[in-house]
């Protein structure tokens, strides 16, 4: 028996999530996501593949984040053409995301084109939409949807089953049965317990191998009341200043979740009533997603809100804006209200022209709620720049910052260890860490040896591993 894994994405990096098995009729591919950084680095690692697409038999999606799905229209338009399996939630997800990437990636290019029209002598390099909205459609017909609990054939030789991840809507833990002996499980993003609206991380069947996901393998986060009591007093506080509070969230579950923190302290009166606006159109189209599926709901998310006839996503004074000009209303309302707005690591997006408008002014505060990657905007605020750059133009950091990494939907060390430790650690052979800093992977795989499993590697980017 001759199974093979790889990865060409998120070794080392929380971003660009690929990784593969050859169990030799065939490739199964789990994630296809888009790297994320500095434009010039972005654009090579994503248009310049280390993998013919066309060798790749089937590909599992373990959720719909960008950085796990963003290279699906990549793979189709370079010789990809089999099915794309994953959740009902995950595939509706899938299509909002890649559709605002299209559209994102053409408004980059003109936004480039004009500029350099405007200053040709600066030498601007000019990146073409690595995918359209059609190839988005032709991708979007590769989904194979799957529920949960339901066991299906990839490829032959293997069979799958997804489990609840905890981590978004829709997302799963792999299990994969390789060639009816080698048991496999992969975490995509593992979620956390008692987390807000999606139901707990499940235990999967015992695996030999088990690749594992360390975003925050080196930290842990408070507690979830100390974080929505620390919400509630940068809110208070930012209120009684007169000044905004604007939030870099993801579209996909953190907005979903500081929408559902804010509904239950304007219930319980810990906060005033104040105007708070969504300002993403993708964050409006993936909230009706959420809607579309209470299926995915814990029983918090029902006591508090569905049982009495609540809608957890919509109370009096939150705003859902789809356009331009009511995105630009907000630059010259006063008073104080709460801004959610993507991207979720301040890189692109609605999300600039707030902090553009707003970062200068001491009354305000900016919250960030994720985790940030290298280079990101998202993470210089983070370690506190002094100066920022935003649309070229350097801009003096005077707003309050706060970082609040409770609302991530990665699972700490501490809640990777007790989830790990579900498992039969004397039939499990091995752990390959994947999407995760060095630092964190590197601590987390000391945590897990002294935790009691055997082996511990992390991942290296095109390194093959023989299972």
């Amino acid at each position: 028996m001759n199974i093979r894994y790889f990865s060409h994405g998120a070794c080392s990096e929380v971003t660009g999530s690929k990784h593969f098995l050859d169990v030799g009729n065939g490739i199964l591919q789990l994630e296809a996501g888009m790297f994320q950084g500095r434009r010039q680095q972005a654009y090579q690692k994503n248009a310049r593949l280390k993998f013919d697409p066309g060798d790749v038999s089937a590909i599992i999606l373990s959720h719909a984040h960008f950085d796990h799905s963003g290279a699906l229209p990549i793979m189709v338009n370079n010789g990809f053409s089999g099915p794309v399996y994953t959740t009902p939630a995950s595939r509706d997800i899938a299509e909002i995301i890649l559709l605002d990437s299209a559209h994102i990636q053409r408004k980059d290019h003109e936004y480039l084109r004009k500029k350099r029209s405007r200053h040709p002598e600066r030498g601007l390099e000019l990146y073409p939409p690595l995918y359209d909205t059609d190839d988005v459609i032709r991708t979007m017909e590769r989904f194979s949807p799957v529920n949960y609990h339901t066991p299906f054939i990839p490829l032959p030789g293997v069979t799958s089953e997804l489990f609840d991840a905890g981590h978004i809507l829709g997302s799963a833990v792999v299990s994969l049965t390789l060639n009816d002996s080698i048991r496999l499980a992969f975490s995509g993003d593992l979620g956390r317990k008692n987390h807000p609206i999606i139901r707990d991380p499940e235990t999967v069947p015992d695996p030999d191998y088990l690749i594992l996901e360390g975003t925050y393998g080196d930290r842990l986060h408070d507690p979830l009341p100390r974080a929505r009591e620390r919400l509630a007093a940068i809110i208070q506080q930012t209120h009684d200043r007169g000044g905004k509070v604007i939030i870099p969230a993801f579209t996909i579950e953190r907005t979903q979740e500081l929408i559902y923190h804010i509904h239950l302290l304007l219930v319980r009166g810990e906060i005033p009533d104040l105007p708070v606006f969504v300002d993403s159109p993708m964050a409006v189209n993936a909230t009706t997603i959420f809607k579309d599926h209470p299926e995915c709901f814990d029983e918090e998310t029902y006591r508090h809100f569905l049982d009495k006839s609540l809608d957890p996503f919509g109370f009096d004074t939150i705003h859902y804006l789809r356009t331009t000009r009511e995105s630009k209303r907000l630059n010259t309302m006063e008073g104080p209200a709460v801004i959610i707005s993507a991207s979720g690591m301040a890189e692109n997006g609605r999300i600039l022209h707030h902090l553009r408008n707003h970062i200068e002014n001491p009354a305000n505060a900016v919250l960030i709620v994720g985790f940030m990657a290298e280079n990101t905007l998202g993470r210089k605020l983070v370690e506190r720049h002094d100066e920022v750059k935003i649309f070229g133009k350097m801009h003096r950091v005077r707003a309050e910052i706060h970082v609040l990494n409770t609302f991530s939907s990665h699972a700490d060390y501490n809640e990777i260890l007790r989830w790990v430790g579900r498992f039969d650690l004397q039939r499990l052979r091995k752990v390959f860490l994947v999407h995760g800093e060095a630092q964190a992977l590197t601590e987390l795989r000391s945590r897990l040896l002294d935790f009691g499993v055997r082996d511990v590697e992390i991942s290296r980017s095109g390194e093959i591993y023989r299972l």
